[in-house]
């Protein structure tokens, strides 16, 4: 096992480490992480667009989105009477990206495990 790395670290208050796990459970949602994703192939989308690349309701995108907009994730704007959704926050997709790998890295090693049993 690697030996874990020592990192002088800022403190961080009580309040911001609440904020913090309050990002991470918007992501806890997978429906979230669809938008997400769709949003990353797609670009810019409307919600309509999202309904479809998605296969969630309108009520569902609508309300999602709204929740990632909150947490600061994805943006809209108006255009006419749409609504364009984008990702707001270019780290999302970073942060999405690496967790994605380590996952299929933990999962290949598991693979291979059960191959030698």
């Amino acid at each position: 096992m690697p030996a874990a790395r020592k990192k002088s670290l800022p403190p961080v208050t009580d309040e911001a480490l609440a904020l913090i796990a309050s990002w991470f459970r918007t992501l806890a949602e997978p429906s979230r992480l669809k938008l997400l994703r769709a949003l990353e192939e797609g670009g810019e989308m409307n919600i309509t667009e999202l309904v479809e690349a998605t296969g969630l309701t309108q009520a569902n995108v609508s309300r999602h989105v709204q929740s990632l907009v909150d947490a600061g994730m994805v943006g809209r704007r108006k255009e006419g009477l749409s609504v364009i959704c984008f990702i707001a926050d270019p780290s999302i997709t970073e942060l999405c990206d690496q967790v994605c790998s380590n996952l299929m890295e933990r999962l290949s090693k598991q693979v291979k495990k059960l191959g030698r049993r």
